[in-house]
């Protein structure tokens, strides 16, 4: 949280029972014209909530709904949280009056064998990988500088600018690598030049692919050589693997070529005026 919430406030629902901490729902919170709001910080995937294992399903309905009056009593305009894979009981926050929706994403749970992910992919991965590998090199330590110049400049060419600050990038590149939780992957040409780049956050349950750029000149499927080679690295290392997104049907198709299973992801959201859902675009 203090690695993608830097320069920003963020706070954690906490719920307590028999003296210990039974549940935590961490949120990224800020204002406009004065008016409060809530949200996941940006490639933040889910933001719990965190429940103790150990508890019975009574029980974890009860942390659920004591950490929902909490964030109903952040009094927010606007509230928005998803929800780990896994925590299905969101009829907790709309007994508080929250919405339920939706969003979708792709994953590998468990992770495939380095030998299956051929198998599991479609014929649209598989061409040109001979040629890729050919003409490029795998960088499996690109620097959170060089990736930032790549990723900055790609989303400046498809969408005019980047949503995410270079400073932002660099920080949490460098904060997960420093920590040795993540992958920082790229290819290079002949030249030496950055072609293609990702990076990948994980812990020991499940890895997340959070950004990925690359040149226009780049050659077909040099993104599929460098998650199948991520993949590989990943094997034994944790027991998932996310792409992070998937709602756009375009994204949706890449990502399911690779032999991902679609996932729900239960969100929930409130609104306590009309407009609220338009205050953060202004």
């Amino acid at each position: 949280m203090e690695s993608v919430c830097a320069g920003k406030h963020w706070d954690v629902l906490l719920s307590k029972g028999h003296g210990k901490v039974c549940g935590a729902l961490p949120f990224l919170y800020g204002k406009k014209f004065g008016l409060k709001y809530i949200l996941l910080p940006q490639l933040t995937p889910w933001g719990g909530p965190w429940i103790d294992p150990t508890l019975d399903a009574n029980s974890q309905h009860w942390v659920l709904e004591a950490l929902a009056e909490g964030l109903r009593r952040q009094k927010a305009v606007l509230c928005m949280q998803r929800f780990a894979p896994g925590v299905e009981d969101w009829k907790a926050f709309e007994k508080k009056g929250f919405n339920h929706t939706t969003r979708f994403t792709y994953r590998f749970d468990p992770l495939p064998k380095p030998e299956e992910l051929p198998q599991l992919a479609d014929r649209g991965r598989k061409r040109q990988l001979e040629a890729v590998r050919q003409a490029y090199t795998i960088d499996r330590q690109v620097g959170a500088d060089e990736f930032a110049d790549l990723h900055t400049s790609y989303w400046e060419r498809r969408s005019g600018h980047d949503l995410l600050s270079r400073d932002f990038i660099k920080r949490v590149c460098s904060t997960a690598l420093g920590r040795g939780q993540a992958l920082l992957y790229g290819l290079r040409d002949a030249e030496g030049t950055l072609t293609a780049a990702r990076f990948v956050a994980y812990d020991s349950h499940c890895a997340y692919a959070l950004m990925s750029a690359m040149r226009p000149e780049a050659l077909r499927n040099s993104m599929t050589v460098l998650v199948w080679t991520m993949l590989s690295d990943l094997y034994g290392k944790t027991e998932a693997f996310d792409f992070e997104g998937g709602t756009d049907p375009g994204v949706g198709h890449f990502y399911s070529s690779f032999g991902a299973t679609k996932t729900e992801l239960d969100c929930i959201y409130r609104s306590r005026i009309p407009f609220g859902e338009k205050i953060l675009n202004v």
